[in-house]
């Protein structure tokens, strides 16, 4: 073990030393720098013979594709700039199935984005840096490169402020550029513009291969052109492809989706100009839809072969299942399963057209989702988004989203205290076990926490933050939000203060918590929870956070139901808390009525297999359909409704609580850190009858609703109780 530690310790030595070696570069042209360039490099080497192993690092600015003796090695490397304000990340990649005995060639191309968005922080420079010190092959100037002329950027509209992305125009009449030049050096290892740099803590994408066919819909629009139409399986992130010939050349064909307007803004878009004859050509700027379109003008010569797509999406697999008597939640279940994944690459998305953007209040539930539905190779994302937060903190202690970002940097309190919460980093700790994360974010969340202040009344004092947002609609009663988020972020607190060893912090958070919970609680007006400053209608987002974080008792319990029965203000956002404390109040049944009714279009809509921002397409000024806060109903079924959670972290001990509700039959396999857990169940009317298998090396009791307990040993397990 020591002679491997060691290895292991040289290994890493020698790729540091090697890179040493290797220097950032980039093209010799003026335009090196523009907004959306691209670049090619090339480097031809001999190999005395073919290695077995050959760990290569590479960082670029900002997205690159690899081609190693003419074989794709690697399609759209690199993450977007930003485990901080000022570092960048780069892959590691074993590029020994590639290489041969003798002669070898690596052509790497660059998209440099030019610009910053709500997910990349623009370093102003364009460059690479490759490094592969076991055959001796790093980057300087002996590479050659050339500014790719065919590469260009499509007229207006351009993509809106919160892309980095740029739309892409290729002019394939200009692709036989041939201006190869020794690449320009402009820096070393941790140096220049790109700060530090940090190895890649997620998988590359998984890549799902060209899909190609010659059957799509044929329409025409009023300016004279062809569109073509090609309906996808689901909503998904693509790269679109078209096989062509054109006599002439010069026709401008437009690529696009059913989503390149996202809602409220321009979206990634793409354009290709034809060449002579026969040709091929794919797009290398992801875009997102459930419709893929080919335009150009009728009056052109061109005669399309067949339309394709390659779908790449985040590395994991749909290891979780769930299926059950009813067929509109089993419609949710899949419509919420593609919502989650079309909003996971870089970073967790609120939606992949508009924005792309890692909003914590959207990561806090696509969290939950991704838990009970992904293989656990999915709780890397997360964890990257835990560590940019608190990396990207403020030095006045606030933390804020969307990160990583450079024209944004607006708190959103509630949001905030959120992530933080039992509901955020507690809840990441439960599923995952991981204690290093939790040592690593402990002194920026105390941070953020001092930032928050109790007023006169002992209740959360008010914050703006830059963008008081509570949820979208009307009728928030922000004072009471943020109060009841303020309660679950001390409350995570305390559990993430014992666990690393700050104990001496938790009597102030205690202290706190008492004072919120009584002054909290002097807001009852004897039906309902209302801040004396509010005037508005009665906010049930207010009464469901009473409930979930248990400042409510249970004699207001009536109350609040009553509330849920007449109020519904809660956008898709918050309803996943008001469907949460109606089943811990007992109302399963009504959680469930009230959840068809108010999702009832979008899972009924045929024409897409994601889920809205809103109660409708286009609601709440323009909102996106593909919104995986939407989404949240699905942990509550597994949590609440089923009543499956981890009650030691890591799933090393779990719960089975079931709540009667109208859901009379369910299968669901849990793909933890601890192994699958699968669940079944039938209530009959008089006997609820189920069978859990365990995995090995999990604890498990099942609770019937009397609340006897019978402890469940690994593998198959049968339980039973009566109904009352």
């Amino acid at each position: 073990m020591k002679h491997y530690i060691l290895t292991l310790i040289f290994v890493a030595a020698t790729m540091v030393a090697a890179a040493q070696q290797a220097r950032w570069i980039t093209a010799n042209d003026a335009e090196r720098n523009s907004t959306n360039t691209w670049i090619e490099f090339r480097k031809d080497f001999n190999l005395a013979k073919k290695p077995k192993k050959a760990e290569t690092i590479i960082a670029a600015d900002s997205k690159y594709w690899l081609w190693v003796n003419g074989k794709l090695t690697v399609f759209e490397g690199s993450l977007k700039r930003g485990p901080n304000r000022t570092d960048t990340y780069y892959d590691n990649i074993d590029l020994a199935p590639y290489l041969q005995k003798g002669h070898n060639d690596v052509r790497l191309l660059l998209c440099y984005f030019g610009k910053p968005g709500f997910s990349h922080i623009n370093s102003g420079q364009s460059g690479v840096i490759f490094d592969s010190p076991s055959i001796r092959l790093c980057s300087d100037s002996s590479w050659l490169s050339q500014r790719l002329k065919a590469y260009q950027t499509c007229g207006e509209p351009y993509t809106n402020f919160r892309l980095s992305e740029s739309n892409i125009r290729y002019n394939a009449r200009l692709e036989n550029q041939n201006d190869l030049r020794p690449s320009l050096e402009i820096g070393t290892w941790n140096s220049g513009a790109w700060g530090q740099l940090v190895e890649r803590p997620i998988p590359q994408w998984r890549d799902y291969g060209i899909k190609s066919t010659s059957n799509y819909d044929t329409t025409e629009d009023t300016q004279g052109n062809t569109i073509l139409s090609v309906r996808l399986p689901y909503n998904m992130q693509l790269t679109p492809y078209i096989d062509l010939a054109d006599p002439d050349g010069a026709t401008t064909i437009h690529l696009e989706t059913d989503h390149v307007w996202g809602g409220s803004a321009e979206c990634v878009r793409a354009e290709y100009i034809t060449k002579q004859g026969r040709q091929q050509y794919e797009s290398l700027g992801w875009m997102n839809g459930e419709i893929l379109r080919v335009i150009y003008p009728k009056s052109s010569n061109v005669t399309i072969h067949a339309i394709g797509y390659r779908e790449t999406g985040y590395d994991c697999d749909f290891e979780g299942s769930f299926s059950c008597s009813d067929t509109t939640i089993n419609r949710f279940w899949h419509k919420a399963m593609r919502t989650l994944y079309v909003n996971m690459r870089d970073n967790y998305f609120d939606c992949p057209d508009r924005e792309r953007a890692q909003w914590w209040g959207d990561a806090t539930i696509l969290m939950g989702q991704s838990f009970y539905q992904l293989s656990p190779r999915a709780n890397m994302l997360m964890r990257k988004a835990i560590h940019q937060l608190v990396d990207w903190q403020k030095d006045n202690g606030v933390i804020y989203s969307p990160i990583p970002a450079e024209n944004w940097d607006q708190e959103l309190p509630a949001q905030s205290l959120a992530s933080i919460s039992t509901y955020g980093f507690w809840y990441y700790y439960m599923h995952t076990g991981d204690t290093a994360t939790m040592n690593y974010v402990y002194p920026a969340m105390r941070r953020y926490l001092d930032v928050w202040t109790l007023d006169e009344d002992g209740l959360t004092g008010y914050r703006d933050g830059g963008w008081p947002w509570g949820d979208w609609g009307t009728d928030v009663d922000m004072r009471l939000i943020l109060a009841a988020w303020h309660y679950l972020a001390l409350k995570s607190a305390v559990n993430i203060a014992l666990l690393t060893g700050h104990t001496a912090d938790t009597a102030d958070y205690s202290r706190q918590m008492q004072s919120i919970r009584a002054a909290f609680n002097r807001c009852w007006n004897g039906y309902a929870y209302r801040h004396p400053s509010y005037h508005g209608a009665t906010d049930d987002r207010v009464q469901a956070m009473a409930v979930v974080s248990g400042l409510a008792d249970t004699s207001k319990y009536q109350r609040i139901y009553e509330v849920f029965k007449s109020q519904e203000y809660a956008s898709p956002y918050m309803e996943k808390y008001v469907y949460e404390a109606l089943m811990q109040m007992g109302h399963s049944d009504y959680a469930l009525e009230r959840f068809k009714k108010r999702f009832g279009t979008m899972i009924d809509d045929t024409l897409h297999t994601t889920l809205y921002e809103g109660w409708q397409e286009g609601g709440y000024g323009g909102g996106s359909t593909n919104h995986a806060w939407s989404g949240g109903m699905l942990t509550d079924i597994c949590e609440q409704i089923l009543g499956i959670r981890p009650t030691v972290a890591g799933w090393k001990e779990a719960v089975i609580e079931p709540r009667f509700s109208p859901i009379k039959e369910a299968t669901i396999s849990i793909p933890t850190v601890n192994g699958t857990l699968k669940y079944s169940f039938k209530d009959d009317g008089e006997y609820y009858h189920a069978t859990v298998n365990v995995p090995k090396g999990m604890k498990a009791v099942s609770i019937a609703p009397d609340g006897n307990k019978k402890e469940l040993s690994a593998g198959v397990n049968a339980v039973e109780f009566r109904e009352e």
